[in-house]
C-alpha cells in the first residue's frame, strides 16, 4: 500500500495549482497521479486566453467581471463562487507571470488582453493562441522544482469513501498492469471533462469523465450534468478547436451565402456574444439551409480582413491547424467550422473551499476535494464564458490546495483505512479481470461510435422531448450490448484495449446522467436549449440538478437552490 498525506489525481491546471498551493502552505507529502504525462493534460489545448480585470487595454473592474460571469451563466451561477473567481483573477495572473509564463505583451510591455465573448472589457490575457500550453508548462516547472512525486501514466479505478470520509484510491500502473492502493489523508480530483461522449468534440481522447463517474459510483451526486457547452468554432468534421481568440481579434462568422449572420441573433455583441448563443445561431443557419460545404453542415470563420501579419503573430496555431487538417490557408480563404462539444459546466459538487459536498444541504465529505472541469462549484452556471476555464482551474485549484494543507496540518488521520482499501482493491482486481475476459460478439469501437452519434444528434446544441426519450432507450440498449463486448488484448503491460474498455464503461454511465438531466429540465437556459421549451423558466427551474446513482445504475434526480447574492435574474440580452 502506497501512502501520502495528499494525493492529487489529474495533472492539468487545477491539479498542479492544488499541489503547489498545498506545498507552499505547509503540506509536506503531496503526490500527483495522472493517466497521461502531466504536460499532455487537456489544459494544454486551451488557446485563446485566461481572464482577469487588469485593465491593460481598456478600463475594467472585478465587479464587471463578476457580473459578466453571472449573466453569461444565465443566472445559474452561485454568486459567491463567481465573486471569488473575479476577485482572485488579477493576482493569479501576476503570480503566473512571476512563475515565468510568457504572456503576449502590449507595446509598453504590459500583459496583452483581447476581447472575448460575453465579457464587456478586453480581459483575456493570452500567449498568442497557445495560452493553456504556456500556463501548463509554467506550472509544471514549479511542480518539478518543488519535488512533487508524480505517478505518470497511472490510471485510477475507484475511490474509497468510508463513513463520509475519503480514505484513498485504487489505481493501476499502466506500464505494468499492477493494481495498487494509495492511502491518503486528502484526495483531490482534477480529472477534467467528458467531451468524448459526443461525436464532434474539441476534447482530447483522454477526456472520458473518469473522475466524475468514479465519484458517482462512490456515492457522490453529480451536479448540472445536462449543461454541456458547444464551442462555436470547431474545425468542420474534425471538431479541433479554433480559438475564440480569432473572433477576439476581429474575425467574422459568415454562412454559406457569405452573410455575416450574427446580426440576426446578437446585434450588439455580434461574434462576441457568449458561446451558447453563437453556437445556436450557427446551428440555426445550418438547419435552415444557409450552411456551406457539400452537405450544408458548416458555416465559416473569416479572418481574411485581418491580414497575414496579424494572423501569424497572434493566431499561428489556428493557421497551422486549418492548413494541416483542412488544407486551407486562412489568410486567403475562410475556414469551415461547426459547433462542437467543448466544456462541461457540471460535475462533482463542491463548496468554495474545494471540499466535495454530497447533498442538498452541502454537507462536506471529509478529506475529499475537487476543482477544475470535473468539479462544479458553479462559477459558470449554465454557460461558461471563454477564458474563465483556465482561470477557474488556477484560482480554485490553488484555493483548494490551501484548504487541503489546513486539513492535513490540523490533525487529519489515515488510521483505520487499511481494510476499506484492501476490500476496494479486491473489487478492482475482480473488475479488471472481468474486463480482460470479455469475449462477446460486440466490438466496443462500434458501440462507442453509435453512442457518440446518438448524443450529438439527440442531446446536442438543440434538444426535444421525443429525441431525448429515444436516446434514453438507445443508451440502455448500448449498455446491454457493452456487456456482450470483446477485449482483444489480454496482456498486462500497457494494455490500452482494457483502458479504453473501462473508459467506455464510464462514458456509457455519463451519457445516461446527461440525457436524464436534459429530459427532465423543461426550459432553455445557457448550454441546455429545448426547442419544445424555448424560454428560461426561473419559477420552476432556477435550481441545480443533483444526479444520484441508484442500485440499478440509473440516475435519480434531486435539486438544490442557486445562491443569489447581488444579481437578481433578468432577461439575458446581448
Amino acid at each position: 500500500m502506497i501512502q501520502h498525506d495528499a494525493l492529487i489525481v489529474g495533472a492539468g491546471l487545477a491539479g498542479q495549482s492544488a499541489a503547489l498551493a498545498a506545498i507552499r502552505n505547509g503540506a509536506r507529502d503531496v503526490a500527483i497521479l495522472t493517466k497521461v504525462h502531466p504536460v499532455r493534460s487537456h489544459s494544454c489545448a486551451a488557446q485563446g486566453g485566461i481572464a482577469a480585470s487588469l485593465g491593460n487595454s481598456a478600463p475594467d473592474s472585478t465587479e464587471s467581471h463578476e457580473f459578466d460571469t453571472v449573466k453569461g451563466g444565465d443566472y445559474l451561477s452561485d454568486q459567491t463562487a463567481a465573486t471569488i473567481l473575479a476577485e482572485n483573477a488579477p493576482d493569479t495572473i501576476y503570480e503566473l507571470e512571476h512563475m515565468g509564463v510568457v504572456f503576449s505583451r502590449t507595446e509598453d510591455g504590459k500583459i496583452a488582453q483581447r476581447p472575448f465573448g460575453g465579457h464587456t472589457s478586453p480581459r483575456a490575457c493570452y500567449a498568442a493562441d497557445r495560452t493553456g500550453h504556456a500556463v501548463l508548462h509554467g506550472l509544471y516547472e514549479q511542480v518539478m522544482k518543488a519535488g512533487v512525486k508524480t505517478y505518470s501514466e497511472w490510471y485510477m479505478l475507484s475511490l474509497v469513501i468510508e463513513d463520509r470520509q475519503c480514505r484513498g484510491v485504487v489505481v493501476m500502473n499502466i506500464d505494468t498492469g499492477e493494481i495498487e492502493t494509495i492511502c491518503a489523508k486528502a484526495v483531490f480530483f482534477g480529472t477534467g471533462g467528458y467531451g468524448r461522449i459526443f461525436q464532434t468534440t474539441t476534447n482530447a481522447f483522454a477526456s472520458t469523465g473518469d473522475g466524475a463517474v468514479i465519484a458517482y459510483r462512490a456515492g457522490i451526486p453529480l451536479e448540472d450534468m445536462e449543461f454541456m457547452q458547444f464551442h462555436p468554432t470547431g474545425l468542420y468534421r474534425h471538431g479541433i478547436l479554433a480559438s475564440e481568440g480569432a473572433r477576439g481579434e476581429g474575425a467574422y462568422l459568415i454562412n454559406g451565402k457569405g452573410e455575416r449572420f450574427m446580426e440576426r441573433y446578437a446585434k450588439e455583441r455580434m461574434e462576441l456574444a457568449p458561446r451558447d448563443i453563437v453556437s445556436r445561431a450557427e446551428q440555426t443557419e445550418i438547419d435552415e439551409g444557409r450552411g456551406g460545404e457539400e452537405d450544408g453542415g458548416a458555416v465559416y470563420l473569416d479572418l481574411r480582413h485581418l491580414g497575414g501579419g496579424r494572423i501569424m503573430e497572434r493566431l499561428p496555431q489556428i493557421w497551422q491547424l486549418a492548413h494541416d487538417f483542412l488544407g486551407i490557408d486562412m489568410i486567403k480563404e475562410p475556414i469551415p467550422i461547426q459547433p462542437t462539444a467543448h466544456y462541461s459546466m457540471g460535475g462533482i459538487p463542491t463548496n468554495t473551499d474545494g471540499e466535495v459536498v454530497d447533498d442538498q444541504e452541502n454537507s462536506v465529505v471529509r478529506g475529499y476535494y475537487a476543482a477544475g472541469e470535473c468539479a462544479c462549484v458553479s462559477t459558470h452556471g449554465a454557460n461558461r464564458l471563454g477564458t474563465n476555464s483556465l482561470l477557474e482551474a488556477c484560482v480554485y485549484g490553488a484555493r483548494t490546495g490551501r484548504s487541503i494543507a489546513r486539513y492535513v496540518l490540523n490533525g487529519a488521520s489515515d488510521k483505520g483505512a487499511e481494510k476499506a482499501l484492501r476490500d476496494a482493491q479486491a473489487r478492482a482486481v475482480e473488475y479488471v479481470e472481468r474486463v480482460r475476459a470479455m469475449d462477446g460478439p460486440e466490438r466496443t469501437a462500434d458501440i462507442r461510435t453509435e453512442m457518440k452519434h446518438a448524443m450529438m444528434q439527440k442531446c446536442g446544441v438543440f434538444r426535444e422531448e421525443k429525441p431525448l426519450q429515444e436516446l434514453t432507450g438507445e443508451l440502455q440498449e448500448l449498455r446491454a450490448r457493452f456487456e456482450r463486448a470483446s477485449v482483444m488484448d489480454r496482456g498486462r503491460r500497457f494494455n490500452t484495449d482494457i483502458l479504453e474498455t473501462i473508459e467506455m464503461d464510464h462514458m456509457l454511465e455519463l451519457t445516461q446522467i446527461v440525457a436524464a438531466g436534459a429530459l427532465a429540465r423543461q426550459e432553455s437556459r445557457g448550454g441546455h436549449s429545448r426547442r419544445d421549451y424555448p424560454q428560461r423558466d426561473d419559477q420552476s427551474w432556477l435550481k441545480h440538478t443533483l444526479a444520484y446513482r441508484q442500485d440499478d445504475g440509473t440516475p435519480a434526480l434531486r435539486y438544490k437552490s442557486v445562491e443569489i447574492v447581488k444579481y437578481e435574474p433578468q432577461e439575458r440580452k446581448y
